[in-house]
């Protein structure tokens, strides 16, 4: 840098400094926008790439980050850059993507309860092996002084690790006791408890015998076991926090016929609000000025985007494809459709958290019956030696060698095992019962649009159709973002067409496009729009002129494994139903192509939740499929419930299971290997018992010494997960 340059230097530090300092402020000021988008899209590395490459090099973007677990970017930009410059960026790359209220969303969610396992896991195992070194010593003949030191140092190190590593049995024992019931960590607890304190009281009095061992390894298998739970199921979100999220966080109010961007929660009743094309609506309310189509799949479920204009309701959360609307609001912030929808699964959510997992029942049979044990033990012991400390010993030994270490791999074991074949399969585990409560199914609800269908229009007659009229469709339909435009477009250039030579192309929101061929006026659009009669299939009508109109037939493409699916699933019993927001000649036409007996049509979200609501009253064990908005109440209200991969954020997190592909098929396979896993969960549970009634004679006649105690526990341990192991 030359000497003409640089600034002048000021005799005051603080003159100085200011330039610099509101220069630093406003550089932090420019990276204080941060936009979330729902990106729902999105599945592997290479999807990664393209969409954090197009929203860098979008101006004004400093970074952008792409969580495919929670199929979500995260972009920090200028404020210049809004979420709708953002959304279209992916749009035109082939993304859908919505816009997330980020300060509604919580921070991205890091495992902190399965590095906090893990790391007590590692303790206990480490201290255990060391114990374990130290009794080798006791149990080979070590003796008066020595056996006293080496059981000493056994408690230094027992005392401190057992404090911090069983701190997950103690919490959750207490909070069961103080709510007057038991779980399978009360008899941990105090098993754990009373080998700590009979080990102290014999060591200080110079004995033999000190279970500090035993007591560590209960607690290394114990929270092997927890830790193997935790691992069979993704970190689960509430769904309804995700439905809050979608809700849009900023609007245009158009006031004095000014437009000024503000915040959704200062909107009120009666306001007006400007919605551009390709936004989504803010509040409930009235178009009082505009036309376009408006887009309701993630509501309702339909397929085809239904005519707006003056006089009509829209709901938030719906998208607004093709013209500028001015709506009037008539609900807005906790008294919208969207926000009644989150009150739903918000409450089906807690309906499914009343499930009882196999291991909380046996855990109501076992719990008392141990403790009942241990203590008849104590009793008949002392009354027989009338001595405290053979009887304590003995009653300690009981509980030891009687906990239910085995039960409690017995579960998580099974799950670990069937969650690892259900991936390699496609399919991903979330909630730690799902599989229980998938064994127990005997019907299944399908939805539609984006579940049993690819969720996307498809030309059914374009080989009918002559070269011509193709060509001028396509002319007209390849500047439209239309969904059946799209699939026209996509359509035809797959097949070879050319777009004819079409001039002053306009579009007319709401209706269709026109334009002007050889002199004649054409249009691509809405049946009555070109006067043409209405089909009961989805169609998109050609008028050329005054000549003959050309009708372009369009229906959903089946998702792979659709058929294959739904034929197992009635080879096996299930009663199977189709529910779906779409029109009732669309849902009439799949149930009869996939041979579907039961069918219900035109449903809203409340409709479908109240439907899975009335099967679950009449005793039936509902497995629900969908991927939508409008299937967020019904499946959090499903005994169990299955989301694809492709679908949104608040679809996903309110399902157990996550089918990774696009592949239906593995659902049938799913619910026979759920069946499997239930059955070696029982095993397992007759695997621990049959232990149990070896073990408890041993420990009630006094033969348990810590070496069987822990020998015991290890050898069922092993037994149990290696009866897992056979799922695989």
């Amino acid at each position: 840098m030359t000497a003409t340059m640089r600034p002048n230097i000021s005799a005051c530090p603080a003159c100085s400094a200011a330039p610099a300092a509101e220069a630093l402020a406003e550089q932090a000021a420019q990276k204080d926008a941060r936009i979330a988008l729902s990106v729902p899209g999105v599945h592997c590395a290479a999807c990664i790439n393209a969409i954090e490459e197009a929203l860098a090099a979008h101006p004004g973007v400093e970074s952008a980050r792409v969580n495919l677990t929670l199929k979500r970017a995260t972009v920090e930009a200028v404020p210049d850059v809004t979420p709708e410059d953002l959304v279209g960026v992916l749009e035109r790359i082939g993304y859908e993507a919505h816009e997330l209220d980020a300060g509604t969303l919580s921070a991205t969610e890091t495992d902190k309860a399965g590095r906090e396992l893990l790391m007590r896991l590692a303790v206990a195992g480490f201290a255990s092996m060391n114990v374990m070194l130290l009794s080798v010593s006791v149990w080979s003949g070590a003796a008066d002084a020595t056996r006293d030191m080496f059981h000493w140092i056994s408690a230094a190190i027992a005392l401190p690790t057992i404090a911090f590593s069983g701190q997950p049995f103690f919490r959750n024992a207490w909070a069961a006791l103080k709510h007057g019931r038991l779980n399978m960590d009360v008899p941990i607890t105090l098993a754990i408890v009373l080998a700590l304190a009979t080990s102290l009281w014999e060591t200080s009095l110079s004995g033999k015998h000190a279970y500090f061992d035993a007591a560590l390894a209960l607690t290394f298998f114990l929270l092997a076991g927890r830790y193997l739970d935790h691992r069979t199921r993704a970190i689960a979100r509430s769904a309804a926090e995700e439905l809050a999220a979608l809700e849009v966080p900023r609007a245009i109010r158009v006031e004095a016929g000014e437009e000024r961007q503000v915040a959704v929660s200062e909107l009120a009743v009666g306001d007006m609000i400007l919605v551009r094309p390709g936004g989504r609506m803010p509040v409930d309310g009235e178009i009082v000025e505009g036309r376009s189509e408006i887009d309701r799949s993630l509501l309702t479920g339909e397929t085809i985007p239904v005519y707006g204009g003056p006089g009509q309701a829209v709901s938030a959360g719906e998208v607004n494809l093709t013209g500028p609307l001015t709506i009037r609001a008539t609900a807005v912030g906790e008294d919208t459709s969207l926000h009644r929808m989150a009150d739903l699964v918000a409450i089906a959510e807690s309906g499914r958290s009343r499930y009882t997992s196999l291991a909380d029942s046996a855990a109501k049979l076992y719990a008392p019956g141990v403790h009942i044990l241990s203590a008849l033990a104590f009793v008949g012991w002392y009354l027989y030696t009338f001595d405290m400390r053979t009887a304590l010993n003995i009653a300690a030994a009981v509980l030891i060698i009687t906990c239910p270490c085995a039960l409690g791999l017995a579960v998580p074991a099974v799950t670990t095992a069937a969650s690892g074949r259900l991936f390699r399969r496609g399919m991903l585990i979330k909630h730690s019962t799902a599989l229980e409560r998938l064994a127990q199914v005997d019907t299944v609800v399908f939805d539609k649009t984006g579940t049993l269908t690819a969720g996307t229009p498809e030309v059914m007659n374009l080989d009918q159709v002559t070269s011509r009229d193709i060509g001028i469709a396509l002319a007209l339909a390849q500047g439209s973002s239309h969904p059946l435009s799209v699939s026209l477009t996509a359509a035809a250039r797959a097949a070879g067409f050319e777009p004819a030579e079409v001039e002053d192309i306009t579009e007319v929101p709401g209706y269709g496009t026109r334009g002007r061929w050889q002199g004649r006026e054409v249009r691509l659009g809405r049946a009555a729009w070109v006067e043409a009669p209405r089909l009961a299939r989805t169609a998109a009508w050609l008028r050329v002129g005054d000549e003959t109109l050309q009708a372009f037939e369009f229906t959903d493409r089946l998702r792979d494994g659709a058929e294959a699916a739904i034929a197992a699933l009635k080879d096996a019993g299930k009663d199977v139903y189709l529910m779906s927001g779409d029109t009732t000649p669309a849902v009439e036409e799949m149930a009869r192509r996939l041979g579907i007996p039961h069918w219900l049509a035109e449903a809203l979200p409340a409709d479908k939740a109240a439907r899975v609501q009335a099967m679950t009253d009449e005793g039936r064990h509902v497995l629900m499929v969908g991927d939508g908005l409008n299937d967020t109440a019904a499946l959090a209200a499903a005994h169990v419930s299955i989301s694809p991969a492709s679908a949104l954020d608040a679809a996903r997190v309110a399902s157990d299971i996550v089918l990774l592909g696009g592949d239906l098929s593995p659902i049938a396979d799913a619910v026979q290997t759920a069946g499997s896993a239930i059955r070696r969960i029982r095993e397992n549970f007759r695997i621990a018992t049959l232990y149990n009634v070896i073990a408890v004679p041993l420990a009630v006649a006094g033969f348990a010494t810590p070496l069987i105690a822990a020998l015991a526990m290890s050898a069922s341990s092993i037994t149990v997960s290696l009866n897992a192991l056979r799922l695989r």
